[in-house]
């Protein structure tokens, strides 16, 4: 079979996800006030739709007067695949009870804003038709009511829609919700086991598809052995054209070099692979040194072009960091940057100025840099191989979040450091990967040590897309534990995050 090679993006554009704008109210005011409620319903949702930090399209929907409609609304919000959440806003008061079958539906992220139809008081012209119809001051506060007293999970966003602070916190909640919607439809392969021994690639697969909905599958890897070998020289071909033009290729790599069919057996390997996932519906995968069955090379160049492409991956069997790094790539979309498995591997001590220094074997994805990437062969010294290609590369410096999903048994814990990757100190010329230098917040000490004392995982995902906060909407939307490494940190204060969150997720989780 013949595949086309030309390397395609599986990250969504997210304009084609839809949020819709819930608006609540109640049929006691009359046809006038609520025709009024409508009209400035759809301004706000018209002032959401304009702001281009929200990268969703925002659709208004009728305002909602009574139970049976708001469930109805709920359930259809359930069924749609393309939408990703929706937004809450009580314009009049809306009594809560209404909400109660509706909120107890839902089964989507749930924004409540907090807003007015008018961003300043009319002071002068204030009457008692102004304040009937302007009520959420107090129809929000019955409704954040009702979402506590049911335990909805949920994020609250307060100001009006003119103001771009406002506009931009529910950006980042909908690109949460597009990584919670990635997951969701989530079909990950795992070419083989995890790495024998290693303790944080283990997992519940079951847990997993329940809170983050990913199916987590394992494939034997001579079958992927086989479609490598089964691709055409036409495909390889024109990969390794792709390769020419894109990359700075060592010369023993080009045609008529001496180690140009490694070139090839790397082009092989990707165009079987992304078959492989492509016939396979799959969005992740990972991959394990110590299984290759008759792979001749450790996959590298073509795990680093398809985490570029939006693919989740894991190193070792990691299938928890496979799928954030997917997450990642979707909630990212369209910003500059990218998301790439990454690894603590080693650090500069120099006092004052420590940096650690995160890479893997090969598998750093080049979304991290806009510089030309080498395309080279080196020797791997690990799995009993041939030497493999990869791609070698710096981060870009800029600010970058590394986030580790861990299995603490009886949870999931996401641990995030903020960071700033930086230009090299000085040349690494003979380290042959990809790689990112950076410094933690807030200081090296500080973060080691937290990261140690959560227990958290040495594989995590980089972006240099996205920032904490849609870490901390995305974990309240999959109900799992998130602990921050900021500026704010302290170790004594992130110690005791960590006692009182074992005695809450215990408790919380019932007997």
């Amino acid at each position: 079979m013949t595949r086309t090679t030309v390397t395609r993006s599986i990250v969504p554009d997210l304009s084609t996800y839809e949020v819709w704008f819930l608006t609540g109210s109640q049929n006691l005011y009359g046809d006038e006030t609520l025709r009024q409620v409508a009209e400035q319903s759809q301004a706000v949702v018209a002032g959401l739709q304009s702001a281009t930090s929200i990268p969703v399209t925002v659709v208004w929907k009728p305002t909602l007067v009574d139970s049976a409609s708001i469930k109805s609304v709920m359930l259809e919000a359930n069924a749609a695949d393309n939408v990703i959440g929706v937004i809450a806003w009580m314009h009049t008061f809306s009594p809560a009870k209404m909400w109660i079958a509706g909120l107890d539906a839902l089964r989507k992220p749930l924004l409540h804003l907090h807003t007015q139809a008018d961003a300043a008081l009319p002071y002068a012209t204030i009457d008692m038709d102004f304040m009937n119809l302007n009520q959420a001051a107090h129809g929000d506060r019955e409704f954040g009511y009702i979402q506590s007293r049911l335990g909805v999970a949920r994020t609250t966003v307060v100001g009006h829609v003119s103001n771009p602070a406002v506009t931009d916190r529910i950006g980042v909640w909908a690109r949460a919700a597009a990584g919670w919607h990635a997951t969701h439809e989530l079909k990950l392969a795992r070419f083989g086991d995890n790495m024998r021994f290693v303790a944080v690639t283990e997992g519940d697969k079951t847990e997993a598809e329940l809170r983050f909905g990913v199916q987590v599958n394992t494939w034997g890897v001579t079958e992927l052995a086989d479609a490598v070998h089964a691709g055409s020289d036409a495909d390889i071909d024109a990969l390794v054209a792709e390769y020419l033009d894109l990359y700075d290729v060592a010369p023993d790599l080009r045609p008529g070099g001496d180690r140009h069919d490694s070139l090839r057996y790397g082009a092989a390997i990707e165009v079987g692979l992304r078959g492989f996932l492509e016939d396979g519906g799959f969005s992740a995968f990972t991959t394990s040194f110590e299984d290759l069955a008759d792979l001749r090379q450790l996959p590298g160049l073509a795990v680093q072009r398809l985490m570029a492409d939006g693919y989740g991956f894991g190193a070792e069997g990691d299938w928890k960091t496979a799928v954030l790094v997917r997450a990642a790539a979707v909630m990212g979309a369209g910003l500059p940057g990218g998301a790439s498995l990454m690894e603590d591997y080693t650090y500069d001590l120099t006092p004052g100025n420590e940096l650690i220094l995160g890479a893997h074997m090969l598998e750093v994805s080049p979304s991290l840099t806009t510089e030309r990437a080498r395309l080279e062969v080196h020797p791997l010294g690990i799995g009993g191989k041939e030497d493999p290609v990869r791609l070698v590369f710096t981060a870009d410096a800029g600010p970058a979040v590394v986030v580790a999903l861990s299995d603490m048994r009886d949870r999931f814990r996401l641990v995030a450091n903020v960071v700033e990757n930086v230009a090299l100190p000085q040349p690494m010329p003979h380290l042959p990967v990809g790689h990112a230098v950076w410094k933690p917040a807030p200081d090296f000490a500080t973060s080691a040590a937290s990261w140690l004392t959560a227990g958290a995982a040495h594989h995590t995902v980089m972006t240099t897309q996205v920032g904490v906060e849609v870490f901390r909407d995305f974990a309240q939307m999959a109900g799992v534990e998130l602990l921050v490494i900021d500026e704010s940190t302290t170790l004594e204060g992130f110690q005791r995050d960590v006692r009182w969150n074992a005695a809450y997720y215990r408790l919380a989780q019932g007997l």
